[in-house]
């Protein structure tokens, strides 16, 4: 490397300029100038006398004692505008690296490579210069590794952020035990972590370090007395001719790091062209889904809920359609992961609530509609305004709406769920469990919440024709249901078999192809009109 080119990289180094926008130079020690950038270029004008002038006026303003080492302010020098500027050194063997700040504005005395303060490692300004080190010298044998700790955040939850931090710099130890001497290790977040390794000669070398991590991170610290243990989950990614710009390196890591955590958590993952590709699928997607409000593109259709014991249709559920212009049809398991992620799902839940109740107030009295609820609409703790606005909207009567949702939903927020489900039930509003039996603890929630029906999941139903234990499961639900004085409605019915055998072991309602496929609402008043006909023929 020439001495300007290294000029220029101590001055980006130790400055940064080009992301703070400050003049900088690099002076030779005879006062020539082997470096100047952007901004220093146009304080000096577009003039050769002019710049040779600038320049040996900022040389003699400088006044670093040779004995001096780090960055430090020396002096002071008036622009042409009548601005004063401050002058920060930096010496170096060939060259000194000066740059300027307004006078009255802190300098860069601490440089712009500050360590993190807690572990003592790499922050992310040096990271991202030695990438961009590596992108101009065009290597490819750089391997990046993404790090997260696992379950790091319940650490903290339960012993406390002092707790918290022993555990950061005790990793940060063990990575460095790890790691080879001239391995970058920065730590970018809280328990996030990234590894730079240059020289790497192939991917072996690379997935044997990734396995170390997993195996020494994940052993037991002792912490004030306590035993902590984590887990690393870790995403590696190499440089190469559509990888080496450093946001997209850091990335290919990052993506590689999502693959990992998905996989299980406690593991490592390769980066491959495919995440790439699916990251921007998944962000067209998303750009698509926040228009779709707007443009009109979501339509509800509902499914006919039938009461087994009168053989009548009770209610229909509301299902979200997403019809895109040029995808198609979108369904909603890929579309409601992706809207609960993003937040929109709040949004997209108020419309499905507000449009349900709106078509159901044209029904006849005795039908209810059935909307579920996402864990996301909780969060904020307004729900039960929006359904009483919805309601009122509507002008649909409380006892005429039910509010399905799943356990997940009270894993995260129990006493603020519990406490909205509370509210909406005082308004006359029915609650049901959905999905009930996928769960863990389904049961447990029973006892805190009285719920008016419990939804048994359609893999129960769909199982109960081959295993024993889904018939078991069905059975012991219906049982369950009927001592708490909750209905019971099986989904998912698409046989008569299946629908005389939820029949028999007591299920109360169904809901299913068998007795009902989807309907947009204007096709409502025929449905019903043909059940009826069918319903008095079978009574003659």
């Amino acid at each position: 490397m020439s001495k300007a080119a290294a000029a220029a990289r101590d001055a980006e180094r130790f400055f940064d300029c080009n992301r703070l926008g400050l003049p900088v130079v690099a002076f030779r020690h005879d006062g020539g100038v082997q470096y100047a950038n952007e901004p220093a270029m146009q304080l000096a004008g577009a003039d050769p006398a002019a710049q040779r002038l600038f320049f040996d006026r900022l040389y003699r303003a400088r006044r670093l004692p040779e004995e001096a080492s780090g960055i430090r302010r020396t002096g002071t020098i008036e622009l042409g505008d009548g601005s004063t500027q401050a002058i920060w050194e930096t010496p170096g063997d060939e060259h000194v690296v000066v740059t300027l700040t307004p006078w009255d504005e802190p300098g860069p005395e601490q440089g712009l490579f500050p360590v993190d303060e807690l572990t003592g490692l790499c922050g992310r300004s040096e990271l991202l210069f030695t990438l961009e080190g590596a992108a101009a010298e065009q290597r490819d044998d750089i391997a990046v590794y993404a790090l997260d700790l696992d379950r790091f955040k319940f650490v903290n939850d339960t012993l406390g952020h002092p707790i918290g931090d022993a555990l950061l710099k005790a990793v940060a130890k063990r990575l460095r035990g790890a790691c080879r001497q001239d391995d970058l290790i920065a730590r970018v977040g809280g328990d996030e972590f990234i590894i730079v390794q240059t020289n790497v000669s192939d991917v072996n070398e690379a997935i044997r370090l990734a396995e170390r991590l997993v195996d020494l991170i994940g052993r037991t610290y002792l912490l004030s007395g306590h035993s902590v243990n984590v887990g690393v989950s870790v995403g590696i990614a190499f440089s190469g001719n559509d990888a080496r710009d450093p946001e997209r390196l850091l990335q290919n890591a990052d993506l590689a790091l999502y693959r990992a955590k998905n996989d299980g958590r406690g593991r490592y993952a390769l980066f491959d062209p495919e995440l790439h590709e699916k990251m921007q699928r998944r962000r067209a997607l998303e750009i698509d889904l926040r228009r779709a409000l707007a443009f009109r593109q979501f339509v509800l259709v509902y499914q006919p809920q039938v009461d087994l014991v009168r053989n009548r249709v009770t209610g229909f559920e509301a299902l979200i359609r997403w019809h895109h212009p040029e995808r198609g049809v979108v369904s909603p398991l890929e579309f409601i992961p992706l809207a609960e992620e993003i937040g929109l799902i709040t949004q997209i839940g108020e419309w499905v609530l507000r449009t349900a109740c709106k078509d159901a107030a044209g029904w006849p009295d005795d039908l209810s509609v059935s909307v579920n609820v996402s864990p996301v609409q909780f969060r904020g703790g307004n729900l039960g305004d929006i359904v009483v606005s919805a309601l009122g909207g509507a002008g649909l009567p409380a006892h005429r709406l039910e509010l399905e949702i799943t356990e997940s939903a009270l894993l995260n927020y129990t006493d603020e769920v519990l406490a909205t489900l509370k509210s909406v039930k005082a308004l006359g509003v029915q609650v049901s469990m959905d999905d009930f039996g996928t769960g863990y603890s389904s049961l447990s929630y029973l006892q805190k919440f009285p719920f008016d029906k419990i939804k048994i999941d359609q893999s129960f139903i769909r199982g109960a024709d081959s295993r024993l234990e889904c018939q078991a499961v069905l059975r012991a639900v219906a049982g369950l249901g009927m001592s708490l004085g909750m209905k019971t409605i099986a989904e998912g019915v698409e046989t008569e078999e299946q629908l005389e055998r939820v029949r028999a072991e007591g299920c109360t309602s169904v809901q299913g192809y068998f007795t009902g496929r989807p309907i947009a609402e204007i096709d409502i008043d025929a449905f019903l009109s043909s059940w009826n006909r069918q319903k008095e023929a079978g009574n003659e």
